[in-house]
């Protein structure tokens, strides 16, 4: 093997290997919903937690994920114009004394007796009020966009030291993006 295809297979197999120890959270579906007040949203995340994640999670550290959505209209002459943005906070813990975990978001809080029970919940948005009637104009196209990420900011302070350089303390997805327009109202004449 000539010493450029050995280069080659080296770095094509630390690609590979860094592809699949890299965590990422995808987004698997979101969609606007219409209702009287403005749009929810309906969100549904696929991710796994790392064994570190998870262990530092049954040890009782609390991990924070940072769910966002956007609505921005595209400009041909400057900066796409932020029309609207929104963010939920959800925190996931473990008490080993009660043997529970708990989902907080804002001030809502549920407990679960399984871990797959609070972590599909944290993975599934619902009736989540992002747009009020009144901030989007009628035939005007917009992008939506939404992603859910760790927060590593709020975890402890060895955490935070760690997650700068180790991959399996950061936890994010990427923007998904999909066109949004909101059809005027056609009154009767």
């Amino acid at each position: 093997m000539t010493p450029l295809r050995l280069l080659q297979a080296m770095v094509l197999s630390a690609a590979i290997s860094l592809q699949a120890y890299a965590q990422v959270i995808e987004v698997k579906q979101f969609a606007l919903e219409a209702i009287e007040e403005g749009h929810v949203l309906n969100a549904d995340f696929e991710f796994e937690l790392t064994g570190r994640l998870e262990d530092a999670l049954n040890s009782g550290v609390a991990l924070f994920f940072a769910i966002e959505f956007e609505l921005v209209r595209p400009r041909w002459y400057w900066f796409d114009e932020k029309t609207a943005s929104a963010r939920i906070d959800a925190r996931l813990s473990y008490n080993p004394l009660l043997r529970q975990y708990r989902l907080s978001t804002g001030s809502l809080h549920r407990n679960f007796s399984a871990f797959t029970d609070a972590f599909n919940t944290l993975t599934r948005i619902r009736s989540w009020l992002v747009l009020e009637r009144d901030k989007i104009q009628p035939d005007t196209p917009y992008i939506a966009a939404v992603r859910m990420r760790l927060d590593a900011t709020q975890l402890p302070r060895p955490f935070q030291l760690s997650a700068i350089t180790d991959r399996e303390l950061s936890l994010a997805s990427s923007w998904k993006r999909m066109p949004f327009l909101l059809e005027a109202e056609h009154s009767p004449r």
